[in-house]
């Protein structure tokens, strides 16, 4: 693969699908074909930036055909998976007209640092990919460099959400019980003594869990599914827990972290990702 400047990798990435390969490549390929063929993205709209759906659909068409993302978590130096991973995701939208975001998945404060972020930067680049969209013609240019922890004023707002609608609650059993009652892969867990606290009252403790009134492990918010459920992980999975730590991003402004995934799919939807 040829060294290319930030930007020398992008001409794809503008809309220019006139190289796009043969079909039949693989199944990925296969299957973006197959959807851009039918047209499947053409009313799909762009603010701009991240946001949820309604800042979405304010925007002007989306000027890419698709929108992938490499999603690391800054948490060590990348390896060989990664590199295939970033020509697979940038690859792709370059190929089919498309943009590729580079999104650091960084909810866990206590394993992210800033070192690991510069380092996966310059791994992207040494690779000769770029997220960054010069301007062309009519389309605004575009730097889609990411990060999942600017988005958690919006995962608080949905979680909070989660729980005015009686899908959240508010779990205070030590880890060791929730492992204890999460079941077996043959027999159905066990609902939490907390399952059925009011809507009022699990409102109240994840504020406060975000105020940081409670020690790490004391409570952590748990999606309300099904503990008999035959997958399990869908028996009420935890999607906010406590931690008290600095984060290389937000600093000291949060003291609830997301779940990746939890957190994951949201990343996804405020950015317009498709594939």
């Amino acid at each position: 693969m040829s060294q290319g400047t930030e930007t020398g990798r992008s001409d794809g990435a503008r809309g220019d699908a006139a190289a796009t390969p043969a079909a039949g490549v693989n199944f990925i390929r296969t299957i973006i074909e197959s959807e851009l063929a039918a047209d499947k993205f053409v009313q799909r709209r762009w603010s701009g930036r991240p946001g949820p759906g309604a800042q979405q659909l304010a925007g002007a068409l989306d000027p890419a055909r698709i929108r992938t993302r490499f999603p690391p978590e800054p948490n060590g130096y990348l390896h060989f998976g990664h590199a295939k991973s970033i020509c697979l995701n940038f690859g792709l939208a370059q190929d089919y007209g498309g943009r590729c975001h580079l999104r650091f998945d960084d909810t866990n404060p206590e394993k992210e640092e800033q070192e690991y972020v510069d380092s996966i930067v310059d791994a992207v680049r040494w690779l000769g990919f770029s997220w960054q969209v010069d301007a062309l013609d009519d389309t605004p240019g575009e730097t889609n460099l990411y990060f999942a922890s600017d988005y958690f004023a919006w995962m608080v707002a949905f979680a909070e959400h989660l729980i005015a609608s009686g899908n959240a609650y508010v779990d205070s059993q030590s880890a060791d019980e929730m492992r204890a009652t999460r079941g077996t892969l043959t027999e159905p867990g066990q609902d939490s003594p907390f399952r059925t606290r009011s809507v009022e009252e699990n409102m109240d403790l994840f504020k406060r869990m975000q105020r940081g009134e409670f020690a790490d492990g004391t409570h952590v918010l748990r999606a309300k599914i099904d503990m008999a459920s035959a997958n399990i992980n869908l028996r009420d999975p935890a999607i906010y827990r406590i931690r008290h730590a600095s984060h290389h991003n937000t600093g000291e402004r949060w003291c609830v972290y997301p779940m990746y995934t939890y957190a994951h799919p949201i990343e996804d939807a405020l950015e317009n990702i498709t594939h």
